[in-house]
């Protein structure tokens, strides 16, 4: 893992393989290593860089200046810059692909091709908003993820009955919310407030004229087809697959399905030009 400061803060990243770019965003409350099963594969023939959410994995807490998904985009545009990153294609799954589409409006010139993964571009329903802040404040107040939060928030990342097919992945999950204590608690709590106070971006969606897969597991519950089924309408030309027995954190439960699309996508656009 390498790291990159801005304002006296650590921006870790990963950063493996050669060829042309890949820029990975991961969910809100995982890490890079949520990528791995697709990065072993797709590194053989691109440079995959995945930068971390602020207060995620090994990064520090959000620097001052970073109050929203737009600043964590300008962040990740500096961070490629220090790399003389000029072009890359950008994968993101959940907030991932929120910061990811912000990308894309902010440096379209350097974007070749956009994978939008259980992600929406609008912004949080009413209802959503307020049930997601009033968790947050919890956490933040407490500086911890109580064990009734933790079983909230757990089903909404999975699959149905996710504790029969992929017991480890839930397991694994649930030990890493508990570990968020202190200041560390408070710090993915204000970057929640980002995911879940963010603008509606379905402005300028029209904007996003790269070649898009939209991709979303058949049983998300967070962000469902309908969503991205919206997305799809609305980006002219996108292509859109449905990911079976997959809930939101997909590539991840449908590991090999999910590398398969983005081969064959990037394949298409990115190697064979």
């Amino acid at each position: 893992m390498q790291s990159y400061v801005i304002e006296d803060r650590k921006l870790t990243y990963l950063d493996q393989g050669t060829g042309p770019v890949l820029v990975f965003g991961h969910s809100y409350l995982w890490d890079s290593k949520m990528w791995q099963p697709q990065i072993e594969v797709l590194s053989q023939h691109y440079r995959c860089i995945v930068p971390e959410l602020w207060a995620h994995g090994d990064a520090d807490a959000a620097p001052t200046k970073t109050r929203t998904l737009r600043d964590y985009a300008d962040d990740v545009i500096a961070l490629l810059d220090h790399l003389e990153v000029d072009s890359f294609t950008m994968i993101g799954l959940s907030v991932g692909g929120m910061w990811g589409a912000e990308l894309a409006l902010k440096v379209p010139q350097r974007v070749n091709a956009l994978v939008l993964m259980d992600t929406f571009l609008g912004y949080e329903p009413e209802v959503l908003h307020a049930k997601y802040f009033a968790m947050l404040n919890t956490i933040m107040e407490q500086k911890t993820i109580p064990t009734e939060i933790i079983d909230a928030i757990t089903p909404l990342f999975f699959r149905r009955q996710a504790e029969q097919h992929t017991p480890e992945l839930v397991k694994n999950f649930k030990a890493h919310l508990a570990s968020i204590t202190g200041e560390r608690a408070v710090a993915v709590g204000q970057v929640g407030k980002m995911v879940f106070g963010r603008r509606d971006t379905f402005d300028d969606i029209e904007l996003l004229t790269v070649p898009t897969l939209i991709m979303v597991g058949m049983e998300d519950a967070p962000r469902p087809p309908l969503e991205a089924q919206l997305m799809h309408d609305a980006i002219d030309g996108s292509e859109y697959v449905l990911i079976p027995e997959a809930g939101h954190i997909s590539n991840l439960e449908q590991s090999e399905f999910v590398t398969q699309q983005l081969t064959t996508f990037l394949d298409k656009h990115i190697l064979s030009n």
